[in-house]
């Protein structure tokens, strides 16, 4: 019986081993990692993600992270070109390529990106003026990836992108900056309101200066009517008077006036103007010719005027 009972232990022992040899000889990688084996400490292969079976406690098996990662960059004082101290910090992006390298060739990944990023950091930006290296955070990023790239290559990492997360000057530069800033935005504000002044006085003189043509043009326009409008008027009464002139004439030449009746109407002209306001009449030359007329006339008068006188008596016979 004992030796029944002896037989039922070493069974129970011997599927406990079993169990926990199956239990280590099973060994799962997730999708986003890879498994280096080792037998014995030699590396033996790499595993893809899925179910694999090992030689518990022959073989050993490490799995390796091939999703981007971060490392995290402390703060650190830095002195640029023109020995102003700031303080700055970034991060890190990176992600495995390979992962039997990043197992072999560095002990301790994290603290040699973080000791190489900040010793890079400081000759990248000890290289720029402090203007310089507060503007130029893009060429700072791509410099100091290009660098630990290259430097990580061998450790089986790819560097995806370097982000300066701050970098701080001193508080004394920072208020000399913001009294700079504030002065250099007084100073554009002063200019862009005298251009603007200055626009505006040029948009006035140039609209004013576009009044005054208009006006004067205009004003020509409106004399060089008004002129044709008084040159066709007077077109129109020479041509009216010139045609009443013929017209008299025509009936004159038509009446065949005598110079009794020219004589007459002369006295009557002279009549009109003598009873004018002026205390001197000006007679012009001819009228020596029509005075003589008019001496003719009277004298016609006169004869008319006259009795007749009374008839002879014949002379007595003899």
């Amino acid at each position: 019986m004992a030796e029944g009972i002896g037989a039922v232990l070493f069974g129970i022992i011997l599927i406990g081993v079993l169990f926990v040899y199956a239990v280590a000889a099973i060994r799962i990688v997730r999708p986003y990692e890879k498994g280096i084996i080792e037998r014995l400490g030699k590396y033996q292969r790499t595993y893809e993600s899925g179910l694999h079976l090992i030689i518990p406690f022959v073989d050993k098996l490490s799995k390796v992270d091939m999703r981007e990662n971060v490392v995290d960059v402390p703060p650190q004082e830095v002195i640029t070109k023109d020995n102003v101290v700031v303080t700055v910090d970034a991060v890190v992006y990176y992600e495995a390529t390979d992962p039997v390298k990043l197992m072999y060739n560095v002990a301790n990944f994290y603290m040699a990106a973080t000791k190489l990023a900040q010793t890079n950091l400081r000759n990248v930006i000890g290289e720029m003026q402090l203007d310089e290296s507060l503007t130029s955070r893009e060429k700072i990023n791509a410099a100091l990836r290009q660098i630990l790239d290259d430097a990580t290559d061998k450790w089986g990492v790819r560097v995806v992108r370097v982000e300066l997360q701050r970098i701080e000057p001193p508080v004394d530069v920072t208020e000399a900056m913001h009294r700079q800033m504030k002065a250099e935005r007084t100073k554009r504000a002063d200019i862009l309101e005298a251009e603007g002044d200055k626009q505006a006085k040029i948009t006035r003189a140039e609209g004013s200066k576009q009044a005054a043509v208009l006006e004067a043009e205009g004003r020509a326009e409106a004399i060089k009517r008004v002129a044709e409008a008084d040159k066709y008027q007077k077109l129109t009464v020479a041509e009216g008077e010139a045609l009443a002139i013929e017209s008299v004439y025509g009936a004159i030449h038509a009446g065949r006036p005598t110079n009794d009746l020219i004589a007459v109407k002369y006295l009557q002209s002279l009549e009109a103007i003598a009873e004018g306001p002026a205390n001197k009449v000006f007679l012009p030359m001819e009228v020596a010719g029509v005075m003589g007329s008019i001496g003719g006339i009277a004298e016609l008068f006169k004869a008319d005027s006259a009795p007749e006188p009374s008839p002879t008596p014949p002379p007595p016979a003899r």
